[in-house]
């Protein structure tokens, strides 16, 4: 019975993307059939200013702020496990997923400080 739960989601999520595609795909073949120029399907931003930062920096900088969050997590309840009365199950998963979120939080801001700076 799980397997059919995810077949059914694959092919759910596999529906969709093609409907968007071929849909967006006919839609601009119909404008270029009209003459419309090239240009309305790129945004103003993007063509303005493309991001100089390559993608592996923003990735590793992400990638080392969840990990040293996750850490963080790790030894923030290892703490609060021996000196509180909080089961241990609820200290480690807990204070892990809340230090990855802020991980998370902290590497977004500065990812995006970054692509401003260049």
């Amino acid at each position: 019975m799980p397997e059919l739960v995810f077949i059914s989601l694959f092919v759910i999520i596999f529906g969709i993307f093609y409907l968007h595609y071929s849909t967006r795909n006919k839609e601009r073949l119909a404008l270029i059939e009209k003459g419309a120029d090239a240009s309305i399907f790129f945004s103003a931003k993007a063509a303005q200013k493309r991001s100089t930062v390559p993608l592996w920096k923003v990735l590793i900088l992400n990638l080392a702020v969840l990990l040293m969050g996750i850490g963080a997590g790790i030894f923030i309840g290892s703490i609060l496990e021996a000196y509180t009365l909080i089961e241990d199950g609820v200290a480690y998963a807990g204070s892990i997923f809340l230090m990855a979120g802020i991980g998370l939080f902290v590497g977004f801001t500065l990812s995006k400080k970054l692509v401003e700076k260049e």
